[in-house]
C-alpha cells in the first residue's frame, strides 16, 4: 500500500516505453513540487515532455491538493489539460474524478506525484499504477517537511526491496 510500483528521479523520466509495458494510457499527476516547485516556477523541459506524451496519445489530468486555484489552474493552463484542486488526497473521490474526466479505467491509469501519503497510498487504494518521484527541490511546506522523514524511511525500504528483487 506504501510502496510505489516505480521511483523516478523527474516526472521526464516517464516515457512511452515506461507506459506502454505497463498498459498506461493516462496520467494523473500532482502539481507541487511534481510539476512546480514551490515559487511557481516549472523546471525547463516539462512543458514539453507533457505535450509530447499527449501528442503520443497519453490523456492527463492533474489532481491537485492545493486549495488555490489560481496555482493549479495556471499549471493546466501551460501544459493544456483539466485539472481537479482541493483534491483531498489520498481519499478516494478525487482519483475517481480524475479516472472519470480521462475516461479510462484505473489499470490504465497511473498517478505520479512526489509524496507517499498522499499521491501513492491514493493511487495504490483505487488500483492505479503509482509513480513516485523526487521532489522538484528541498523547500517543502510545513505539514510536507514532518512527513518527510518517514517518507525517506520508507524509499529506503523500497529500494532495498528492488535491489533483492532484482538479484533474483
Amino acid at each position: 500500500m506504501i510502496y510505489p510500483k516505480e521511483y523516478l528521479n523527474s516526472v521526464k523520466d516517464i516515457n512511452l516505453e515506461l507506459l506502454h509495458k505497463n498498459n498506461i494510457k493516462g496520467l494523473i499527476l500532482d502539481v507541487d513540487n511534481t510539476l512546480i516547485n514551490l515559487d511557481r516556477k516549472m523546471p525547463a523541459g516539462v512543458s514539453s515532455w507533457a505535450k509530447d506524451l499527449k501528442a503520443n496519445g497519453i490523456k492527463i489530468c492533474i489532481l491537485s491538493n492545493s486549495n488555490h486555484l489560481d496555482k493549479v489552474e495556471a499549471v493546466a493552463k501551460i501544459i493544456e489539460v483539466p485539472y481537479i484542486f482541493f483534491g483531498k488526497k489520498p481519499l478516494k473521490s478525487g482519483f475517481l474524478r480524475a479516472r472519470d474526466i480521462l475516461k479510462l479505467p484505473n489499470e490504465n491509469i497511473a498517478v505520479v506525484g512526489d509524496q507517499i501519503f498522499t499521491d501513492i497510498i491514493g493511487a495504490n487504494r483505487c488500483q492505479m499504477f503509482s509513480i513516485l518521484v523526487k521532489p522538484i527541490e528541498e523547500k517543502d511546506y510545513l505539514i510536507t517537511r514532518i512527513k518527510r522523514p518517514i517518507e525517506r524511511f520508507i524509499i529506503k525500504r523500497f529500494e532495498k526491496k528492488k535491489r533483492k528483487e532484482s538479484l533474483r
